[in-house]
């Protein structure tokens, strides 16, 4: 049985477990199987009359919603491919994406994604809005039949660096995929006899984000999604998820922000909210001293108790992916009560390459490789996978295939280590930094650290390739005082060619829409220095 058989198997057998849920605000939209069904039918009914044939491919410009979901599980029965597109995207990156897709037809949610992409692409084909592609008469034809090697959908990496390029994932990438996250969540989700409640907030149109949409459906477990990302804090309060799947940027932003208002009750709060994490760490490093235990028992009764309500007071654990969480963060959202397992993976290993084990998880790692997957470490320490979940190519450009594919295995280009099979992300190595002294250097844990030693920056990027030394751009306006005496604890930490030496505060954050941040969160580091190239040229002036 194939993962779409078995996701429009439960849709049409177990209707009230395979369902979607909108949050809008206070209110929850219900969309059962039977309604998702309906939805998918109309959909099939729309491409059968346009005549898109099986293996053309089908833009989807739209936020996340039950029609985002119906519409994707109609191109893929229709055994089309996916070319899913994210609704807060530049327009011209996604118009650089469309002209090597090709779509027969692109999908979009409104008027308004719909008329800017067509501004930005000139020669473009049909772009039909969801209203009239749910009007359609629905179809009742049995869904295609995939073969193994069918590409399901083309998605387009972030594009940190260079042009996006298509990951071409195939029926067998998520036949393999599906039920070994369907797997895990069975060992980490506590037993209950009414369903889990997942509220979801990560744009559908990634590889990872997909997944858990996809894995729910195949539990078979409603997912909750939210409508509006700006209102956040008030879906969260109406979903009362049990776990969520999140990227770090939100986890860093949520502990700094409580620690924030904490700090500014002071009091024997703020004294018990940071002696009680230090006795936390303390006691989980093996080292924790006599008074320790009264201190944490004392901390977590009067201060993080009520944290604990205010972030989610349902909330059994996380899932945190995209990129490396902090070793800090991962333990103080453990001393809360809410335990974060890691996943690492990139959209060419299908959104997975390792998840963590309950049983054996180490703050700051990334878990082992999930079972049929190998990994090992090149020379250099790139980390490389082969398995079922490696993709097939990339779309349309078979010298970087080429490149990233060695007799079938992946080079992720994530700088890792590994210790008793579990994975550390030191950092991407096109992301090392070179200055003159020679020596390479990741700027992933400097900037880390950074941030844990100046909790009131929002972002941080560490410069100085080709340079006499290192230095920092820092956002989110924080006292200059609190900046320097960061810099000045990293620089107290490491050798001399790793100091920092020079730092600037920008007045503007990194963002998607100033197209400095990818969407999933990840600095656009050369896009950023190209950017701020004289303000980086001018700390070094008299060098």
């Amino acid at each position: 049985m194939t993962f779409l058989d078995t996701l429009l198997g439960h849709l049409e057998h177990k209707p009230e477990r395979a369902k979607v849920i909108e949050i809008h605000g206070t209110e929850a939209r219900p969309f059962d199987g039977a309604a998702l069904r309906d939805l998918i039918a109309r959909a099939r009914g729309f491409l059968q009359a346009r005549g898109v044939g099986s293996g053309e491919r089908v833009g989807l410009l739209a936020p996340n919603s039950a029609r985002w979901v119906a519409a994707d599980l109609a191109i893929v029965s229709e055994g089309c491919t996916v070319v899913p597109l994210y609704a807060r995207q530049d327009p011209h990156e996604l118009a650089v994406m469309l002209r090597n897709a090709e779509p027969a037809v692109v999908l979009a949610a409104t008027s308004e994604l719909a008329e800017a992409l067509a501004a930005a692409w000139p020669e473009h084909g049909p772009i039909v809005l969801f209203d009239e592609v749910f009007a359609s008469a629905p179809s009742d034809a049995p869904a295609a039949e995939l073969a193994e090697d069918h590409t399901v959908a083309i998605i387009y990496t972030s594009g940190t660096s260079g042009e996006p390029k298509g990951v071409m994932l195939s029926r067998a990438n998520l036949d393999f995929m599906v039920p070994r996250t369907v797997e895990q969540l069975g060992k980490v989700a506590p037993p209950r006899q009414e369903a889990d409640r997942v509220f979801h907030f990560l744009p559908f149109c990634f590889a990872a984000s997909r997944l858990m949409l996809w894995t729910q459906l195949a539990r078979p477990n409603p997912i909750m999604i939210s409508t509006d990302l700006k209102n956040l804090v008030q879906e969260m309060g109406t979903a009362r998820p049990n776990f969520f799947l999140t990227v770090p940027a939100v986890l860093e932003r949520i502990r700094h922000g409580v620690a924030a208002k904490v700090r500014e009750r002071g009091g024997l709060g703020w004294k018990l909210f940071q002696s009680g994490f230090a006795a936390y760490k303390r006691r989980a490093e093996g080292r924790a001293g006599l008074l320790d235990g009264a201190t944490l028992a004392l901390a977590r009764s009067l201060v993080y108790a009520k944290v604990k309500e205010q972030v989610g007071p349902e909330l059994d654990f996380l899932i945190s992916g995209s990129a490396p969480l902090s070793e800090e963060t991962q333990r103080w959202f453990g001393l809360l009560g809410v335990p974060v397992y890691q996943a690492y993976g990139l959209t060419e290993t299908t959104g997975i390459v390792t998840l963590d084990d309950p049983a054996r998880s180490v703050p700051g790692r990334v878990g082992y490789p999930i079972d049929g997957v190998e990994v090992k470490l090149s020379e250099a320490g790139e980390l490389l996978v082969r398995g079922p979940n490696v993709f097939g190519g990339y779309w349309r450009k078979p010298d970087e295939t080429a490149a990233a594919l060695e007799d079938g295995w992946f080079h992720t280009g994530d700088q890792v280590e590994i210790e008793g099979g579990n994975l550390r992300i030191v950092g991407r190595i096109k992301n090392l930094i070179i200055p003159e002294s020679g020596h390479n250097i990741a700027p992933e844990p400097i900037e880390e650290r950074f941030m844990e030693h100046c909790p009131q920056a929002e972002q941080c990027l560490l410069v100085g390739h080709g340079k006499p030394s290192l230095g920092i751009l820092v956002t989110g306006k924080p006292p200059r005082e609190a900046v320097e005496a960061a810099i000045e604890a990293i620089n107290a930490e490491v050798p001399h060619y790793r100091k920092i030496r020079h730092y600037a505060l920008l007045d503007e954050p990194f963002t998607p829409e100033n197209g400095l941040l990818t969407a999933n969160q990840k600095l656009r580091r050369r896009v950023i220095e190209a950017h701020y190239k004289d303000l980086i040229d001018g700390l070094y002036a008299g060098s």
